[in-house]
């Protein structure tokens, strides 16, 4: 069954798009047009009442790209504890790591796809 986002969501992920943070810019340059195992990533996705930053549906994979508002996110938590239950695998960035190491969070993306995060 699909699951339909509220169109409060739908517009916040629309807006999400339009105006990413700089990080979130960089990090879609790296996944877009299936350019990592080719993977298909979509970004910023309302889904069960969340905003995802990144996520490969096929892969079961969602990427969050964190500013310091995240650290210690109770609902962080929570969230991803939803997530995970459903079977997905998280990986959390902070922005500074996504603009300083982007080849490097390349090639942990591409190793969680290719080994299923095994």
């Amino acid at each position: 069954m699909r699951h339909e986002p509220k169109p409060l969501a739908r517009t916040r992920a629309r807006q999400m798009r339009a105006d990413p943070t700089t990080p979130e810019a960089r990090l879609w340059r790296a996944l877009r047009d299936r350019q990592l195992a080719g993977a298909k990533f979509r970004r910023q996705v309302p889904l069960r009442g969340y905003i995802l930053d990144f996520v490969c549906f096929e892969a079961k994979l969602i990427i969050e790209v964190d500013g310091g508002q995240h650290g210690d996110n109770t609902r962080d938590i929570h969230r991803d504890a939803l997530f995970r239950a459903e079977g997905f695998r998280i990986l959390r960035f902070w922005n500074d790591e996504v603009l300083e190491h982007i080849d490097d969070l390349c090639r942990h993306i591409l190793s969680e796809l290719r080994n299923g995060g095994e």
